[in-house]
């Protein structure tokens, strides 16, 4: 809770976000004497998603840019589904989008004090012990138009509460048998505040405190209390807890001592087309193996991103595009699918890559001859200089840049036209060999030697440009294409259908034997390229020296909207 000091150097170079605007207020009202801190509390019950990067970049951003505090909270109160495992893989999430925590903390290290709390609120009648089931507490619980009914424990001596909450921690009670709760309002209109549950029991041991504990807090009892604990000042959500509020300040009034209160404010959550954004339905993906697992690179995960290509640069530009509103919609995919053409557009050499190779042999070319041409990296960038590429007489093209009995707008190769090779020569081509099948196996054309690229003959106009790989110098590949995992904008909300009838059958396509320039030989996982003419691609954690494997990250142009 030290004090830091504000800066507001560059908060003019763009319009705050509503968020921003309260800090602003209360910097310039001297509120908690100046500080600003935040909290990232994910609960380690999964991997993070894109939704996860939303809340990520305005926890830490805000702290960032008011050079305040944001630490890591893990939200550990429900041992059954939590694992090491995520914790983990949430630290390494954070640092690759390029933040830093200020320290490491977890619900369970205030258990204690959340006990202690709980022990206070008996005490003062303000919470009891409840034996019913479940069932019968949500019975009671009421309608939005009807109030709710008292539980017949809610009068139980104090004496016996507090005996009874001790029990729920021996470990003699099985799960279920009783809960504790507080004691507020059970006519509200806020259904939150009818005496919500505080503790359960639960036998499960828990990856922080083994078996000290068997009865565990809420989430709603935690949360508010943990930011208390911590100092926070403002305590970001998204707005399905603006339901919540009411209830996370009742409990900081009955606990707080001092003038301090941690506020929560709330933000529009992501919803994106075309993608499922829960981790219960994400975790029936894993487990029923209709993914390969959280890192495909299908999955809305970071890790799942990270392996398909995208850059931390590119989800953060992203996110600061969507903004923070207190209102939700639906943000179209191809906005994220831009943000990393952008990004990978200004990073990444143009390199030659075949996806689907025939041969083209260009009949009065020198038998043995290798010819090294100038290419530039990336037009975009010149400080990443130039390469040589080897020519020879016998080369891949696209099978698709090639049609024998070709439409008039055709400007690829056909019988009888010019085409330019890609920083090499114009060439006519004079015809084709078939299998017995009837399928293109061989194209042949003739190149004209004056019209090398770069000499005086090369600015001859044609109006079509290929891309090629010279078959002596080119190197085998598998290609993995991936698309949208589902057909339909909002499978969340996809009434009366199984979310797995919703996925698409054509969301990955393996291609084997690809042919791609021997620059690429030596390519490490994680490096990204522009395959010319057809989209950004990275190496995937699968490849070797012996088996090279590139993901598709995105093709050069969204032709999914256009084509739906």
């Amino acid at each position: 809770m030290n004090k830091v000091e504000h800066t507001n150097a560059d908060n003019n170079k763009k319009s705050l976000n509503f968020i921003e605007a309260i800090v602003e207020k209360d910097l310039a009202e001297g509120k908690n004497d100046g500080r600003v801190q935040t909290r990232f509390p994910p609960e380690p019950n999964g991997y993070l998603h894109i939704g996860h990067a939303k809340a990520i970049c305005i926890d830490f951003g805000i702290a960032e840019r008011y050079n305040g505090v944001c630490n890591l909270r893990f939200d550990d109160t429900n041992p059954i589904k939590e694992d090491v495992e995520y914790v983990e893989s949430i630290k390494e999430n954070i640092k690759w989008l390029g933040f830093e925590w200020g320290e490491i903390y977890h619900a369970s290290d205030y258990f204690q004090q959340l006990w202690d709390f709980a022990v206070q609120l008996i005490k003062e009648d303000k919470a009891y012990i409840d034996e019913q089931s479940a069932e019968e507490i949500a019975k009671q619980k009421g309608t939005t138009s009807k109030p709710g009914t008292n539980s017949p424990h809610r009068d139980r001596p104090i004496e016996e509460s507090l005996e009874l909450f001790e029990k729920m921690n021996s470990g003699d009670l099985p799960e279920g048998a009783m809960v504790l709760r507080a004691k507020i309002d059970m006519a509200a209109s806020n259904m939150h505040m009818r005496d919500p549950i505080i503790y359960r029991i639960i036998h499960t041991p828990h990856h922080q405190t083994g078996t000290t504990w068997k009865a565990y807090p809420m989430y709603d009892f935690a949360h508010g209390q943990c930011d208390y604990f911590e100092g926070v000042t403002h305590s970001i959500c998204t707005l399905e807890f603006d339901v919540h509020r009411p209830l996370y300040d009742w409990f900081i009034d009955q606990l707080a001592d001092s003038e301090y209160r941690p506020h929560q404010y709330e933000f529009n959550r992501l919803n994106l087309t075309y993608t499922m954004i829960s981790k219960r339905r994400l975790l029936e993906l894993v487990q029923n193996n209709l993914v390969s697992g959280w890192d495909d690179p299908r999955m809305p995960t970071l890790v799942g991103l990270k392996r398909r290509g995208y850059t931390p640069e590119s989800i953060r530009n992203f996110v600061d595009r969507i903004g923070y509103t207190k209102y939700d919609g639906m943000i179209d995919l191809a906005l994220l699918e831009h943000s990393i053409r952008e990004d990978l557009n200004t990073k990444t050499a143009r390199v030659s890559g075949i996806i689907d190779p025939i041969k083209l042999i260009i009949t009065n070319y020198p038998d043995g001859k290798t010819e090294m041409m100038q290419t530039i990296n990336n037009p975009e960038d010149e400080s990443m200089g130039t390469r040589e590429i080897a020519f020879t007489k016998e080369l891949y093209i696209e099978r698709e840049d090639f049609m024998e009995d070709a439409p008039k707008k055709y400007f690829r190769l056909t019988p009888g036209r010019e085409v330019r090779l890609k920083s090499a020569y114009i060439i006519n081509c004079a015809g084709c060999k078939k299998d017995d099948n009837g399928n293109v196996v061989e194209v042949y054309a003739e190149y004209d030697a004056q019209t090398k690229s770069g000499m005086p003959e090369s600015g001859r106009k044609v109006k079509g440009t290929i891309h090629w790989v010279s078959v002596p110098h080119s190197v085998n590949a598998e290609v993995r294409l991936y698309d949208r995992l589902f057909t339909v904008e909002d499978p969340a909300n996809a009434k009366d259908q199984n979310f797995k009838d919703l996925l698409n059958p054509d969301s990955l396509k393996i291609i084997k034997n690809c042919k791609l320039e021997d620059y690429l030989k030596n390519a490490q996982p994680g490096d990204s390229f522009q395959f010319q003419r057809n989209g950004y691609y990275n190496v995937d954690i699968d490849s070797t020296p012996d088996n090279l494997v590139f993901n598709r990250t995105v093709p050069l142009r969204d032709s999914w909207t256009k084509n739906k």
